[in-house]
């Protein structure tokens, strides 16, 4: 099976081609380029360097959300175009589980954190049980401190990664009451090889659409839909 992988809902843009357990090409980069500048061309250099015959591709494997609204929007019109055009199916990969993927066989807790503004993260809490990941706190958005609550009531060690790390280290350090771990740069970050492999797995469980279908999952609303709301309450 060949899953063209995407994942554009954080700062870091990603592209993988997986074939068969084998990444055959992965192009990674979080260096100030908008996606919009940076997802297109990436694809295409995967494309030359690999001599990708696009219709050999099975299935495209998107970050789905939560993330950046932009760049959710972004990637999730990429898939669609690429599903469209080459009739094939769509499967969308929980954006936060797709990360903890990173951290695949830990027996330690995983609790992913990308900054999510406005004071809180977009996380949740995971471990493995022999090659499943098995979610404990499924993806949401919350305040720092009430993901950290959750961990300490497990007493149980953790690892933090994401690029939510960096911006509340001081309170991961401050609030933190069991033994933790940073992920280091290797497997801190999205990665599409990630998002492919999780994506074969619930391809497998039937978890697809198709390209008409496919819309990115917010999580919350966007600031615009906060603000209308807002106004109609006055």
């Amino acid at each position: 099976m060949k899953i063209l992988a995407l994942d554009s809902s954080g700062l870091v843009a990603s592209a993988a081609i997986v074939e068969n357990d084998v990444t055959v090409a992965e192009y990674t980069i979080n260096h100030k380029k908008t996606h919009s500048q940076t997802l297109l061309p990436m694809l295409d250099e995967i494309k030359q360097m690999t001599e990708l015959e696009l219709s050999t591709i099975d299935a495209i494997a998107i970050a789905c959300g939560p993330g950046s609204f932009t760049g959710l929007r972004i990637g999730s019109a990429t898939a669609k175009g690429l599903g469209l055009a080459l009739d094939i199916p769509i499967i969308p990969v929980p954006t936060v589980d797709s990360l903890a993927y990173n951290l695949y066989g830990s027996q330690k807790l995983i609790c992913p954190l990308m900054d999510a503004r406005r004071n809180q993260v977009y996380t949740g809490l995971y471990t493995f049980k022999g090659e499943e990941l098995v979610t404990l706190v499924a993806q949401c958005a919350v305040d720092i401190s009430e993901i950290i609550d959750k961990i300490n009531e497990t007493g149980k060690e953790v690892i933090f990664l994401g690029d939510g790390v960096s911006v509340y280290e001081e309170k991961i350090k401050e609030l933190t009451q069991v033994g933790f771990y940073l992920a280091p740069a290797c497997c801190n970050r999205q990665r599409a090889a990630c998002v492919a492999s999780l994506g074969e797995k619930l391809y497998r469980l039937g978890t697809v659409q198709s390209a008409a279908e496919h819309a990115p999952d917010y999580l919350r609303l966007s600031q615009a839909e906060r603000e209308r709301m807002e106004r109609k309450t006055l």
